[in-house]
Order: structure tokens, then sequence, then C-alpha cells
């Protein structure tokens, strides 16, 4: 008798990990955290039932294995230290399907700690002299936007104001 892919299931009624699906979705989560959401849709693109999907995903919430507490905390800690601001990572964690609750707990940091992000990505790019022409303003001002950075802390650094 054929089987349907991925179909095994344990006693519990949850799909084994040593299933089709279960062996794809434990691929995705040792490359890096997921969200509930995009594991799910990754799942389903590859050709598994929507009810195999959540099933497994269920199981893989129960087990501790699929986190989207562990998952902001990660993807915080590493889009900061890539030089990226509040404003960019919350964008992009709702767009992985996670609450704003969560986000925002997780992206709680003083505006000391986020300059310090801003200041790095900064003189990364433009090194640590700051432009004193307008046009050069602006364009640096433009980067920072785009990085994520809020207006505020972009315009106090820009005309000088970096607490150092």
């Amino acid at each position: 008798a054929a089987r349907k892919r991925g179909s095994r299931r344990t006693d519990r009624g949850g799909l084994t990990l040593d299933s089709d699906i279960g062996r794809a979705a434990l691929r995705l989560l040792t490359g890096r955290e997921h969200s509930r959401r995009e594991l799910h849709r990754k799942l389903v693109a590859r050709g598994f039932s929507e009810d195999e999907v959540e099933h497994l995903l269920d199981d893989l919430s129960d087990r501790g294995l699929l986190s989207e507490e562990r998952m902001a905390e990660t993807y915080v800690a590493e889009r900061a230290r890539k030089g990226f601001g509040p404003v960019r990572i919350r964008h992009e964690l709702r767009q992985r399907g996670l609450s704003d609750g969560l986000i925002a707990s997780h992206l709680e940091r003083s505006t000391q700690e986020w300059l310090e992000v801003m200041v790095a990505a900064h003189d990364k790019k433009y090194g640590p002299a700051r432009a004193a022409e307008a046009t050069e303003r602006a364009k640096r001002a433009r980067f920072l936007e785009y990085r994520g950075f809020p207006a505020d802390l972009i315009a106090g650094f820009i005309h000088g104001d970096d607490g150092s």
C-alpha cells in the first residue's frame, strides 16, 4: 500500500520527525530559527498538506523545536549586529508573522544602544568623519533611514548630537 508523503504518525497522533515532512522541517530549522508562518509557508510549498503541516508545527512547538520567542530574539540580535535599526527590524518581523507584542519586547533597547548600532553602521560605510555639506548629510540620512533607524535619532546624529 502506498503511503501518502510524510504521513507516518506517532502514537500521540503527531507526525514523526523521521517522516518526510519532519525531516524537511528539521532541515529548515537547523539552518536558522523560523516563525510558524514561515515554516508553514515553506512546507506547504514543498507539497505537504495544510493538515499535516499544522499537526507538525503544533508538535514542534510542544517539543520546543519551534519557538517564535527564540526566533525573535536571535533575529533582532543578528540584524542589529549587521547594522539595522528598530524600524526595519519591526517591519521584517511583522512580515514573518510575529505579533507586535513579541516584537516590541525584543526591540526594547535604550536610545543609546540604538545610537551605537547606528553610528557603527554609518562609520562602516562612510568612516568616522561627519559630513560637512548639506547634500552629503542628506545622503547619509537616507542611508540610515533605509537601514531602519528612527528619524529623530538620525537627525540628532547628522546634526552633531551623537552622544560623544
